[in-house]
């Protein structure tokens, strides 16, 4: 790479999760003398549902370099758009590298629109497994479509090169998502700021996201889980929404319907560091979020993991799997409230990695020669 020439590095986002999870790749991307930083929002960002999070990526500013509208009468149809609308946007902003995390729709899109456009896509987070409702197959689909891996486990980079991929596209560097997580929680004065009625371990947080498209189903699973809660003893449950894959309506219906008890705290959004703070000091995390596989266990906080939705996913010892059902949440929430005693578990994180931004940079801005990255073969 020419001195004066800054590698173009576009990060493509979806979500307000997986925004926040990216920050310290982010910020070292920014800071290299050989990388240009791009951001481009898409999808759940730009839902008027799920808060507008585009509006808190500049809030905290961040350079927004472009929108992609994701609009459709089906996620399929959305997609489809999408990927139209992101092969113009990398033209036009001249990216390299597209650099996208996880396994939903918009990083799909932006791993299909980058690879047919003769780019390299890097992806973090690879080589994982969750059942969710398309995750599992999207995720292995955007690795094959990836030229540089960034997995957050051994085991995940051992998976990636089972698929067929070379050795040395896989950089195996922990998730950027727990790299300073204490230092990024929000202080208990912070959270005080916000949330003037609550005491740590004395309230539950729930996240559930839908694992079927279909929303009276998705609205009776969260009635029974609430119920389930609240059942246990627990005097306070926070309660964030959920993503907008299909189902969700169902459970935002039942999260309206919930904001009228003083025991309850709806929140559609919030910041990355609120949210960690409260992960840091709930008694326990309850739904199927993946802030449970991977943040919770750097806090040592315990995990309520319910359904099949996390399905595969490598875990710590502080999340149990149940059932739906208000009885085995009723009886998991009060196991570990423990007639308001909260247990603990050893914070003890098997996604950990050291300087995972600053590692993620340098390989991005590493030299890479005659063997352009986006040319790749299959190991067998």
């Amino acid at each position: 790479m020419p001195r004066s020439h800054r590698r173009r590095i576009c990060f493509v986002t979806g979500t307000r999760a997986e925004f926040g999870l990216m920050r310290t790749v982010l910020t070292a991307v920014k800071k290299s003398k050989k990388l240009k930083l791009q951001i481009v929002v898409t999808g759940m960002h730009l839902d008027r549902r799920h808060g507008r999070t585009a509006r808190r990526v500049k809030d905290e500013g961040w350079k927004i370099d472009a929108i992609v509208p994701w609009k459709g009468q089906s996620p399929a149809e959305a997609t489809g758009n999408a990927i139209a609308g992101l092969a113009r946007i990398l033209a036009k902003l001249k990216s390299e590298v597209v650099l996208i995390v996880g396994d939903r729709v918009e990083a799909f899109a932006a791993a299909a629109a980058g690879h047919l456009a003769g780019l390299t896509v890097a992806h973090i987070h690879g080589g994982d497994r969750a059942l969710g409702q398309v995750d599992d197959a999207l995720r292995h689909a955007i690795t094959k479509l990836s030229h540089i891996h960034f997995p957050a486990t051994a085991e995940s980079a051992s998976r990636i090169a089972r698929l067929g991929e070379e050795p040395r596209r896989i950089h195996r560097v922990g998730s950027p998502g727990i790299e300073e997580i204490a230092k990024i929680a929000a202080s208990r004065r912070q959270l005080k700021s916000e949330f003037a009625n609550l005491s740590p371990r004395r309230f539950a947080l729930l996240v559930l996201h839908p694992a079927d498209d279909d929303a009276p189903l998705e609205f009776r699973r969260a009635d029974q889980i609430l119920r389930g809660l609240l059942a246990s003893g627990i005097p306070r449950v926070v309660i964030i929404c959920p993503n907008n894959d299909p189902g969700a309506g169902g459970i935002l219906c039942r999260w309206q319907e919930a904001a009228q008890d003083p025991r309850i705290t709806v929140r559609r959004d919030v910041s990355r560091p609120i949210f960690l703070g409260l992960l840091r000091d709930a008694a326990f995390l309850a739904g199927n979020s993946s802030a449970g596989i991977i943040e919770a266990a750097s806090f040592g906080t315990p995990v309520i993991d319910i359904g099949p939705r996390q399905q595969g996913r490598q875990r710590c010892e502080d999340v149990m799997n149940i059932p739906y059902g208000q009885a085995a949440v009723q009886n998991a929430a009060k196991k570990i409230w423990n007639a308001g005693r909260p247990r603990r578990a050893v914070a003890r994180n098997v996604y950990e990695g050291n300087h995972t931004g600053a590692k993620i940079a340098a390989v991005l801005s590493g030299p890479w020669g005659r063997q352009r990255p986006n040319r790749k073969l299959i190991t067998y």
